[in-house]
């Protein structure tokens, strides 16, 4: 407890102040913070992978290329020669049966329409063709 002085006024005995002391409790309270800072372990933004040892196995057979192009009428060829969807999809099929199975790239035109492009991407995806790339993306940076 402490004691309020009147400066103003009256003289006679000072009035008891009955606010709290929150000095001590702040200190006690940084203290506890900088112990907390202290004690919490650092993180490392590291992630731990089991590599492989050794060395990897060579390829020696070297998988097909198929290039599919896709022109500003959003015709569809194969590896230069017009196809239909059907053929396409025949196409497709016969590809996933080989091991190792060819890569398959694509190259669409800016022009084309999206629904052509999205038609060979799903076509492949559905027949399990998995080694896919888009040639020529640059040309859709502005």
């Amino acid at each position: 407890m402490g004691l309020k002085s009147r400066r103003f006024g009256k003289g006679g005995d000072p009035d008891v102040m009955m606010d709290i002391n929150t000095t001590p409790l702040i200190d006690v309270m940084l203290v506890l913070l900088v112990m907390l800072i202290i004690t919490i372990p650092i993180q490392l933004h590291a992630v731990n992978l089991e590599m492989p040892v050794g060395t990897p196995p060579s390829d020696l057979i070297k998988p097909e290329k198929v290039q599919i192009d896709i022109d500003e009428k959003s015709t569809v060829y194969w590896q230069g020669l017009p196809v239909s969807a059907a053929e396409l999809d025949e196409k497709m099929t016969q590809l996933a049966m080989l091991t190792p199975q060819p890569e398959v790239h694509i190259r669409p035109n800016k022009d084309c329409s999206y629904a052509v492009f999205a038609n060979v991407l799903s076509t492949s995806k559905r027949k399990g063709l998995s080694k896919m790339a888009v040639i020529g993306h640059e040309q859709f940076v502005k």
